[in-house]
């Protein structure tokens, strides 16, 4: 691609020999290279670098190993928030600011199910981040990503919003929603560090590529991050519930589905129970097939699991299931997850 170099001239000289003067670089900018630079001036003194150290389990048993990722402060008092996965079961946590002050951290609570975590540092002068609003976002809008891939500090990528409400699996096995889809460019070690908008406003927590494709990158939405702030803040952890079951979706006949007026073309095999789970309180069996959970309709393993929500955990719903030839209404009383109380 050639560029050019504007020059202007001088209208208080003489046409002949006239003076040309090359325009200022901030002139030669053109709106998308302002909202970047803009956007990166607001929020890449938040962005940190993250350096751990885990213990792995290998084939001579434990071992600790190092990492890193990135992150961002969103408040000015020292709380970051990053992936479950860059500080789960780190032994310490090392933070890098973007002024270059090095400082040990504190996890407070991560939450493998949506792949976030809120780590806490001590030190002064901190500049926090603004947190956006991930619900208004479209695919084509501006998407930047700051972060330090490979340990290079504050790299920034830009690109778009590729699309909106993806789902995602996490590395717990549970699929989180409404992911955000985007093409700007992520590297091991951005894990963690902000999605942002135009405005300089984080919409997203980077999380995730897909190894083998080009440009189909994935964030967790900053609402969604909200909401696990939250709970981590207030309780170190996010309550979910559970029932205990092993299971996989399968398709349901038409005719079963028309006997049974079934709104569901698909349901769960139950392929194993959990001792002494809810699920085996409520004698539901090995073979049956789940269709129903608290008067919802469950056609899939997801389905069940957005609706396994903290308010479900103690309350006695019912559990509606095909067993050989008969539908059957259970009453179940959902727990804690473990994964919760980890």
């Amino acid at each position: 691609m050639s560029q050019t170099l504007r020059l202007v001239s001088d209208n208080s000289l003489p046409t002949v020999g006239r003076t040309l003067h090359p325009v200022p670089d901030d002139d030669l900018l053109d709106a998308y290279s302002q909202a970047v630079t803009q956007a990166v001036e607001r929020v890449s003194p938040s962005v940190v670098n993250i350096d751990v150290r885990q213990m792995r389990r290998g084939n001579r048993g434990d071992q600790e190993v190092g990492g890193n990722g990135s992150g961002f402060v969103f408040t000015p008092d020292g709380y970051i928030l990053t992936n479950s996965h860059v500080v789960h079961r780190a032994s310490t946590i090392e933070v890098t600011l973007a002024d270059g002050r090095r400082v040990q951290a504190q996890l407070v609570g991560d939450d493998p199910d949506t792949d976030l975590a809120v780590i806490r540092i001590q030190a002064a002068n901190l500049a926090a981040a603004k947190l956006g609003d991930s619900q208004s976002l479209r695919a084509g809008q501006m998407a930047i990503a700051i972060g330090n891939p490979y340990g290079f500090q504050a790299t920034v990528t830009a690109g778009v919003i590729s699309a909106v409400g993806r789902s995602f699996r996490s590395n717990s096995g549970r699929l989180i929603d409404s992911v955000i889809q985007t093409d700007a460019a992520l590297n091991p070690g951005n894990s963690g560090g902000p999605l942002v908008s135009s405005r300089g406003e984080v919409i997203g927590v980077n999380t995730a590529i897909i190894v083998s494709a080009q440009g189909i990158c994935f964030a967790i939405p900053i609402n969604t991050a909200k909401f696990v702030i939250s709970a981590l803040l207030r309780d170190g952890r996010v309550r979910r519930s559970y029932v205990g079951i092993g299971g996989q979706t399968v398709p349901l006949p038409r005719r079963v589905q028309n006997f049974y007026d079934l709104p569901v073309d698909s349901g769960i095999l139950v392929i194993s129970i959990e001792s002494g789970s809810p699920a085996q309180q409520a004698e539901l069996q090995e073979r049956d097939i789940i269709v129903g959970f608290a008067d919802q309709p469950i056609a899939t393993i997801d389905d069940l699991h957005r609706a396994l929500t903290e308010d479900k955990v103690g309350v006695r719903s019912s559990l509606t299931v095909l067993r050989a030839s008969e539908k059957l209404t259970l009453a179940i009383v959902p727990a804690e997850s473990k994964a919760s109380l980890r």
